[in-house]
């Protein structure tokens, strides 16, 4: 928990400092569609503001832009036995749940901005529903009942991957999502892949198959450098190699600002 609350400290600040800052009579001007970008706007930036980035001047009163609908995010977790068996390994399991919890917490009370759910792949099962957009967890312990959940079922369910059908079922869940400003998936995997004879060629397929939805892997976990092959071979700046949660902020401003210009 120390972990994740770091993390979410570090992406949640008030960055009240940076409000005050002055060099000269130049100020930090905040809500620009150019700079550097600004960590204090995570949730903004996955809803698709493109006024997230700040850089000094003086002050204009930009207010940055207004959206109309929700955007949506589906997580793509995975929950297959290798997650549960090679955890002693790296922690990937861990990692990931530790990863949720974040991002549950962060979206917390931003449910006008963006509404998202979580869905599960293991070898068991392609598409299992943890959460549906309309009942965000409300509470640590409903959040902690989730986490329970996935960890049970990765714990117990049968040998083998359905990522890739995973991945084409979650893009196809969140096209269909209505009143939606923009979708997004974000899918977490281990990479085990090579053990189930499946192309890694049929990843960057499955990304690539509604233009519709924004879609990036995030690899949480690797036997050897399966993960970096499989980054190596998907769609440019839309894959992740990361093995610290600590990392995990940086990655999704990545992502954030890599949908905003897409869209």
């Amino acid at each position: 928990q120390r972990r994740v609350r770091e993390a979410v400290v570090s992406t949640q600040s008030t960055g009240v400092n940076g409000l005050t800052a002055k060099e000269g009579d130049r100020v930090w001007l905040k809500n620009q569609t150019d700079g550097e970008f600004d960590d204090t706007k995570l949730v903004e930036g996955l809803v698709g503001e493109r006024s997230v980035y700040k850089r000094r001047g003086r002050p204009d009163g930009d207010q940055g832009l207004k959206i109309d609908q929700p955007k949506h995010l589906t997580l793509l977790v995975d929950v297959s036995g290798s997650m549960y068996r090679f955890n002693g390994l790296d922690q990937r399991l861990q990692r990931q749940l530790e990863v949720l919890v974040m991002v549950m917490e962060g979206l917390q009370g931003a449910e006008k901005r963006v509404r998202y759910d979580i869905i599960g792949h293991s070898g068991e099962d392609p598409h299992i529903t943890f959460l549906s957009r309309d009942k965000p967890p409300a509470n640590e312990k409903q959040r902690l009942q989730l986490i329970e959940e996935m960890h049970a079922h990765s714990q117990f369910c049968w040998s083998g991957d359905n990522t890739v059908t995973g991945l084409k079922r979650a893009i196809s869940h969140a096209a269909s999502v209505p009143e939606a400003d923009e979708r997004i998936v974000i899918a977490f995997s281990d990479a085990n892949l090579k053990r189930y004879m499946i192309r890694l060629s049929a990843i960057g397929d499955a990304m690539n198959c509604d233009p519709s939805v924004s879609v990036f892997m995030i690899f949480i976990g690797s036997i050897g450098n399966e993960a970096q092959q499989l980054r190596n071979v998907l769609p440019s700046g839309r894959s992740f190699v990361t093995m610290d949660t600590k990392e995990i902020p940086t990655v999704l401003q990545q992502i954030f600002a890599t949908s905003i210009v897409n869209s």
